[in-house]
Formats: C-alpha cells, sequence, structure tokens
C-alpha cells in the first residue's frame, strides 16, 4: 500500500507531503499503473514547485522502498498553495477510485519550525 502524508501546519499552511510504499495493485509480472500516477503526481508536482511557482524545497528519495519526501522551506507562495491543492485533489481522487486497501492520503499537523 502507498501512504502519501500532506503536511500542513496548525495555521493549515501547506509545508509539505511524503509519499511511502508501493501500491501493490498490479498483477504479478505488469506494471503497477497506481504508482505509476502517483509517481507521475509528485514529480510534476514538485518539478512545478520549483521550476513554476520558484519555491525553495528540499526533496529526498529511496526509490527501492518508494519513499519521496519533500518539504517546503519558507512561507508557501500563492502557486504553491494552488500546486498543493490539485496534488491533493488528484490522490484523493485516485485513491477514492482505487480504493484505501492500495492508497491512503492523510493530512498531517507538522510544527510550524518543521
Amino acid at each position: 500500500m502507498t501512504t502519501i502524508v500532506i503536511e500542513k501546519s496548525h495555521e493549515g499552511t501547506y509545508k509539505g507531503f511524503t509519499c511511502m510504499g508501493h501500491a501493490g495493485f498490479a498483477k504479478k509480472g505488469k506494471p503497477d499503473i497506481l504508482c505509476s500516477a502517483v509517481s507521475a503526481l509528485s514529480i510534476h508536482t514538485i518539478n512545478g514547485l520549483e521550476k513554476v511557482a520558484g519555491q525553495d524545497i528540499s526533496v529526498s528519495t529511496d526509490e527501492s522502498t518508494g519513499f519521496m519526501r519533500c518539504i517546503i522551506n519558507g512561507d508557501p507562495n500563492s502557486g504553491t498553495v494552488t500546486l498543493m491543492d490539485a496534488f491533493v485533489n488528484s490522490v484523493n481522487d485516485l485513491s477514492d477510485e482505487y480504493g484505501e486497501k492500495f492508497l491512503q492520503v492523510k493530512i498531517q499537523e507538522v510544527n510550524d519550525n518543521a
């Protein structure tokens, strides 16, 4: 199962997101379209944050475990908020379509200094 944790401050400001695990949706020997979709959305969002919104971010990944972490450094600008809103909407749609057995999306409150 893939878990996506959307991190927000107490005030509701986006602080980043973490993706963990492999969905396990595919039949043996077939590509996992759900993992591919989550990866594409995550990478698209990270690229958009950095290159379109001009947001300072920190990213770490581990392909073997399906781990991806994006930290938003500083206050998010309006472009960052729009991109993150779109990301959250898209991954929630995927979770609704494929089921929480394969993809869970959680909102987590984090320390404002995190």
